[in-house]
Parts: structure tokens; sequence; C-alpha cells
């Protein structure tokens, strides 16, 4: 237990002393919310590459191959394949006008505030199901490290990840991200050769496994509609999601995109296949866990040495808090600028408005645990509830951003209808739909027709409206 409250407070402090150091860094809201728009590939690559590693990686992963075996693995070829997209088609038109939100870019392409409203207001209720997701990883970790009982575990882990996100804004997301990131990869590359030694190396690894889950290699166990769709929903999602949107924001310029998603990818990719081989041991060494989210926690704390174990323990943390803490930042910046100063309270002094960001990001970051709390959205395995909030993103958003910036006929209504029909479908899927068909294809469909129809039968955007992504560029 000492071994465990050293490297978790170690870990803290440098988390702490990185929000403090951003609070003195921060002077305006471009800072707070995009970081300047002044990161370099680096930082910008790791914090993008954190972002994606949250809870459903290092639990979420675990826990479905630990469960229907490798063929979900499967679905980690749409990630380079969504970042390719992201730097080669997107990125050049959708950065010509820095914004602080993807709400603010959906009012300047499709020339409506109530559309921006209706926008944040998705981020929002898609946003408050995946920080639940994070919270409930954080809460097992919790219990795991300090015996402490789950929901104090997530109350705590919240705190925390609120202290440093609401004091420094972006600029504290994407340093903690960067530190967050080296992290993973330490307790990671220490764990494999570690429980790969535990099951007689490679080679008794996959013969023990396939003793212990004999369909573990096999395509069958899970139907090849649910791994198709499943793979959409990551490609769709990894182009739509606002938290990965505004980080082309936050670097400085395209040179800086595409080495900074270059990069994104391949630690993204190292990561991911790193945790697909302990889930494989997980398999040998817990072939009776009740559920699949309990793997990583256990191979840390039964295979690994106390001291590396709580490194790994501690990456998982950081996949955890890396992804939260930009949520909090899209939320926050939902509620307080979209939402509050854009269309309730236009006027509000240059001097209040990052009182109105900080206290945005505490109450999104408040309303999780308190829905927790009171039993709503607990009892799912993690990496499920990642793939419905990828599923609401991707048919959200991605239609109106990437069919924005390269279709000029796309017009306001289209827009919103396409965002409502799709996040509609996809709720009405999830709950009535056949479960071997992910939402997200129901979902965008139907976002497509009526982005598509709606658009072609209302008037076409003003001129004003194109001009910034359909010009000459800068």
């Amino acid at each position: 237990m000492t071994a465990r409250m050293l490297v978790f407070g170690a870990y803290f402090l440098v988390v702490f002393a990185i929000g403090w150091f951003s609070l003195r860094a921060t002077r305006d809201e471009a800072d707070y919310w995009i970081a300047g728009g002044k990161l370099g590939w680096f930082t910008g690559g790791a914090t993008m590459a954190a972002t994606h590693t949250s809870a459903g990686t290092f639990m979420g992963v675990i826990g479905v191959m630990y469960t229907a075996g490798w063929s979900f693995g499967w679905v980690l070829i749409s990630i380079p394949l969504a970042y390719w997209f992201v730097a080669a088609v997107l990125a050049p038109r959708f950065t010509r006008v820095r914004e602080l939100t993807l709400p603010a870019f959906i009012e300047t392409r499709y020339y409506s505030k109530g559309v921006r409203g209706l926008a944040a207001l998705i981020v929002l209720i898609a946003t408050v199901v995946y920080i639940q997701a994070q919270i409930v990883a954080g809460g097992l970790i919790a219990n795991t490290v300090f015996g402490i009982p789950t929901t104090w575990g997530m109350i705590g882990f919240t705190a925390i990840l609120l202290a440093y996100t609401v004091i420094g804004g972006m600029i504290a997301v994407v340093y903690t991200d960067a530190f967050q990131l080296m992290v993973m990869c330490l307790g990671a590359v220490f764990a494999v050769p570690l429980a790969i030694r535990q099951v007689d190396g490679m080679d008794g690894l996959f013969t023990l496994v396939q003793s212990a889950h004999p369909m573990v290699f096999s395509w069958s166990t899970m139907p090849a509609a649910l791994l198709f769709t499943m793979g959409l929903s990551f490609f769709l999602g990894s182009i739509a999601t606002p938290e990965k949107l505004v980080r082309l924001y936050a670097m400085k310029d395209m040179a800086t995109i595409r080495r900074g998603v270059l990069f994104a990818i391949v630690m993204i990719l190292g990561l991911n296949l790193i945790v697909m081989v302990l889930a494989l041991a997980a398999i040998v060494l817990f072939p009776e866990l009740p559920t699949g989210d309990l793997a990583m926690p256990l191979v840390a704390t039964a295979v690994l040495p106390a001291t590396l174990g709580t490194v790994m323990l501690a990456a998982i943390t950081a996949a955890m808090m890396s992804t939260v803490d930009s949520l909090l930042i899209v939320a926050g910046s939902a509620l307080s600028v979209d939402i509050y100063q854009n269309l309730m309270n236009p006027h509000v002094e240059p001097g209040r408005r990052m009182w109105i960001d900080r206290i945005g990001i505490l109450v999104v970051g408040t309303v999780p645990v308190v829905l927790l709390l009171a039993g709503v959205g607990q009892g799912e395995l993690v990496q499920f509830i990642v793939l419905l909030f990828t599923a609401l993103m991707a048919t959200a958003f991605a239609l109106p951003v990437v069919g924005g910036v390269l279709w000029r006929r796309a017009t306001r209504e289209g827009a919103a209808t396409s965002m409502v029909g799709g996040v509609v479908t996809t709720f009405l899927w999830e709950m009535y739909g056949s479960p071997s068909i992910e939402p997200v294809l129901p979902g965008f469909f139907v976002s497509i027709v009526l982005f598509a129809g709606v658009s072609l039968v209302t008037p076409a955007p003003p001129e004003r409206a194109l001009a910034p992504y359909f010009g000459e560029g800068p």
C-alpha cells in the first residue's frame, strides 16, 4: 500500500503542478479553450493520442476481448484511416477559421445561432454519457488501489479532474495529457513482458488461451454485422467527436497538424496492440471473472510486482483522466460559451467570461457523478458506453462537419435536421433495435438522407457562409 500511495501521490502532484503552471499561462478565452492555437506537433499529437486512449482502451478493449475474443481487435483498422482522413481531407478547410468550439464552427458555416445552440445541446447530453463511463472506471481503480468503496473513488477522481481542468483550461489539459501519455506508455511497456512471463512466453500464451477460451481466435464470437458497425462507429467518431476536432484548432498550422496526427496514430496503435496482448494474458490468468472490465486492474495487482503494478494502475488512471479532462473542456465550452454567452447572455463583460467558463466546467463535471450516484448509467461494460457516445457524435456531426467543408450546397436546415435525425435514430436503435448492429449504422443513414435531401430543397447558403471554407484559403 505504501508503494501505491507514493506512486499515485507523485502522479497527482505532477498533475496539480501542471494545473498551477497553466493558470499562470492562461490570459484569455483562446488560451482557456484552445491553448491559444499555438501547440506544436508533439504536444498536439500527444494530447490527441491521450484523449483517444481512454478507459475504453485499457479497460474497455480488454473487457470486450476477454469476453468475446480477438475478433473485436479488427476495429483498430479504422483508427489510422480516420486520422488520415482528418489530416488529409478535413483539416485543411476546417481550420481556415480558428474557432473556440465545434458549435461555433456550426454557426459560422451554417449561419445560424439556433443551429449552434442545437449542436451545443447534443454535445452536452452525449458527453455526460461518455464521462460516466470514465468515472466508473476511475471508481474501480480507486477500489483496487486504495481499497475504498467504488462510489468514493468516483467522487475523488472527479474532484481531482475538476481541480486542474477548472483552473488551467486547455493549457492544463494538453500538458497533463502529454505527461499522462508517457505514464501510459511506461505502464504498458513494463506490463507486457512480465505478464507474458507468467504464461510461459508468447508460445505458451497462445496455447493456454485456446485452452481457457477455445473460441478466442474465432470470428464467430461476435456477429459480423456487429463488428463492421463497431468499426464504422470508431471511424466516424474519430472524425467527428468534438474533443478531437478542437485539437485541430489548438495546433498552430497544417504542417504541425499533419505531424501531430501521424504521431497520434503511431501511439494509439502501439498502445492498442499492447492492450490486446494483455487481454489474452488475462484470459489465461483469470478465466472466471464476473466482468471483463476487472481484467486489467487484476493484471496490475496480481501479476506485476507492487511498484510496477502501481505504475500500470497509474497508466489506466492516466488514460481515464486524459479523456475526461478533454470532455470537460468540450462540454464546459458548449454550456458556457455556446449556450450561455452566445444565446442567453451575449453581452457578458469580458472580465466575467473566464469565471463563467470555469463555472461551466464545474457544472458539467458534477452532473455525471450525481447521475451515477442515483443509479443512472451503471452496469454496462465500459467499452459499450464508449461506443454509444461515439455513435451519437458520429451521427450528429460527421455530415455537418465533413459535408460542411466539402459540399457548397449544404444548408442550415439540412445540418439541423441531420443532427436531430441522426441522434434520435441512434437512441431509438439503442433501445429497440437489433443488438447485432451498432446504432451508428441506422443513425448515420438517416443523417445522410436528411442532410442531403433537406439541403437540396431549401434555399442555398449565402456566400458569406461559404467564403471562409471554399475560397482560395490563406
